[in-house]
């Protein structure tokens, strides 16, 4: 089994190094962070498997990179560090998609137990993605391009490649236009009119030789949305 891949956002630097040592211990792989900005950063674009956020962070807190993180990658795993007494901050990030909390100071035991229930929790959940497969060649949103058996390349600006990862992490659902705006663009629907995401698409749709005539990777559902075909738009591969 492939080891999980641990992003530690934490401005103390013992309790950092804490967590670290003990996930190493037990068998993870792990990346860290101690200021938000930074920690926001390697959370939007680096591929793991779940995040352990402190809440009271330099630059910017906790409860923002969460709220960032929601937006952009809504199935990755969040367990969030708090000090004892602040209730309400473990309430907000609940409510921000939070899987769980621990409350500092905490166990080595209890926060590998946190972390292996939470990833054992997810396992279902639609996944998030560092690369997924098309006909004849493969999106890779780490170094955001779309390459080709060929040879041919395309580079994906940041809102390419974050519109297209998010319609495949929710591959098979049908993504409204105001869920797009809402969590890929981070504007609020009601209060704009915008013919960008039709834009994206088709720009998404040249570059993954999809025929805009008669897509089979990027579907458009009638006065729904859009939706990534999944496993049905490599079956032509």
């Amino acid at each position: 089994m492939a080891q999980k891949q641990v992003l530690v956002v934490e401005d103390d630097a013992a309790i950092r190094q804490g967590i670290v040592d003990a996930l190493k211990f037990n068998g993870f792989l792990v990346m860290e962070a101690k200021t938000g900005n930074s920690g926001l950063e390697i959370a939007v674009r680096a591929s793991y498997d779940i995040l352990l956020l402190d809440l009271i962070l330099p630059e910017r807190d906790g409860l923002e990179i969460l709220r960032e993180l929601r937006q952009v990658r809504p199935s990755i795993p969040v367990i969030i560090l708090t000090a004892k007494g602040d209730e309400a901050d473990r309430v907000a990030g609940l409510k921000l998609g939070a899987d769980d909390y621990v409350v500092k100071p905490f166990s080595v035991k209890e926060l590998i137990a946190r972390v292996e229930a939470v990833l054992r929790r997810s396992a279902e959940r639609p996944g998030d993605v560092s690369t997924v497969p098309l006909p004849g060649g493969t999106a890779d949103f780490q170094r955001r391009e779309i390459r080709y058996k060929d040879g041919e390349r395309h580079e994906l600006s940041e809102r390419e490649a974050e519109l297209l990862r998010y319609l495949v992490c929710n591959s098979g659902r049908v993504i409204a236009r105001d869920e797009i705006l809402s969590r890929v663009w981070r504007i609020n629907p009601n209060r704009v009119e915008t013919r960008t995401i039709d834009m994206h698409i088709a720009r998404l749709r040249e570059k993954l030789r999809d025929d805009s005539e008669n897509p089979s990777v990027l579907l458009t559902v009638r006065g729904k949305g859009y939706m990534f075909a999944g496993k049905e738009a490599v079956k032509r591969e």
